[in-house]
């Protein structure tokens, strides 16, 4: 038997999701998001995060990425963001693409996060040179981080308030922002507007939907064409969004999206237990949600993949996996795996 730790993505679509397809399934709709559903939205997430928001419903992380990137930055604009980031290391150059040639710039961090003071010193790096210069136009954050490790509302206030001094946008990459709100046992608002943060890729594919993700604009909203039109122009305005936002709906009603997040992040606690307790392997960063990076021998994880259990070597590392957990990790799946790595270090 396989057991499948790789990532959240090839997790299944969580019942309550499949429902909520179903159930938009009935009749007819309005197409290209002037359905009922999509007319929800702003409502409804405005309720969730306690200020006027408005929703732009996408298909993938990539894209919401990328439009809310290029909305904000011109060109000839660059975007800081963590040298580790998505957008800089997994997205295939989209948010270039997309801005039509803006600049990524990495910006070092220890256990995947940015900190106020290297932020500030790379933007005044950058920024000598008059129309030499790239323009420094937008700050873009990600939680939880590639590390999988989290920031705290105070830490996100400081980098935001360092791009507020240089006049830049402040975005947050949130791929897996159920399981750091979950996590922090805060509200999403605390880690968002409330600390400085304009505009949310709210992630939502990896914690039980299907292709469901969605840009959120917080507050007074001067982008919101901008970022319709490039959804058009880039062919993600989809005929049928009615199965996007339908699902969206479902996933924060009733705190849905927190008790599925919630569960995995349980499952990844009680593997980096197990990882605390084995006699070699150790925790290469310390583990927040539902991520866990496991440093140890090149036959320690080969041994491992031949007990069955699947997880991601990470690249150019011989001696570092990535274990994911989703809402769909059972408690004897988690347990399979835990006795299995501590038969391996016996």
């Amino acid at each position: 038997m396989e057991l499948n730790f790789r990532s959240d993505n090839e997790s299944p679509a969580a019942a309550e999701i499949l429902a909520a397809v179903v159930e938009a399934n009935r009749g007819t709709a309005w197409s290209y998001a002037e359905d009922q559903w999509s007319a929800q939205l702003n409502a409804a997430f405005s309720d969730l995060f306690g200020i006027a928001t408005t929703v732009v419903p996408l298909s993938t992380g990539t894209a919401v990425n990328s439009i809310a990137l290029a909305t904000v930055t011109p060109p000839w604009g660059a975007v800081y963001c963590h040298e580790g980031a998505h957008i800089l290391q997994d997205e295939g150059g989209a948010p270039e693409f997309f801005g039509n040639g803006l600049r990524l710039v990495g910006v070092a961090g220890a256990n995947g996060r940015l900190h106020a003071a290297d932020l500030r010193h790379a933007i005044k790096s950058n920024n000598g040179h008059g129309v030499h210069s790239y323009l420094s136009s937008a700050l873009s954050l990600t939680q939880c981080t590639e590390a999988g490790t989290l920031y705290q509302p105070d830490e996100i206030a400081a980098l935001c308030d360092v791009a507020k001094e240089f006049n830049m946008a402040r975005h947050m990459d949130g791929a897996r922002f159920a399981n750091a709100t979950a996590a922090l046992g805060c509200s999403p608002a605390s880690i968002t507007w409330q600390a400085g943060v304009q505009m949310l890729s709210f992630g939502a594919s990896k914690n039980g939907c299907l292709a469901a993700e969605a840009l959120l604009f917080f507050g007074e909203n001067q982008w919101q064409e901008r970022a319709e039109r490039l959804r058009k122009r880039s062919g993600h305005l989809l005929s049928k969004m009615r199965f996007v936002s339908a699902q969206l709906l479902a996933y924060i009603k009733d705190d849905c999206w927190l008790k599925l997040a919630t569960h995995a992040n349980h499952q990844a606690a009680q593997f980096a237990g197990a990882v605390r307790a084995h006699a070699q392997a150790e925790l290469e960063f310390p583990p927040a949600a539902n991520e866990v990076f496991v440093r140890w021998t090149a036959s320690g994880f080969a041994a491992l993949a031949a007990a069955g259990i699947q997880f991601l070597d990470w690249p150019s590392r011989t001696d570092l996996a990535r274990f994911v957990f989703s809402h769909s990790t059972s408690d004897k799946e988690t347990e399979v795996l835990c006795q299995t790595l501590q038969s391996l270090g016996d």
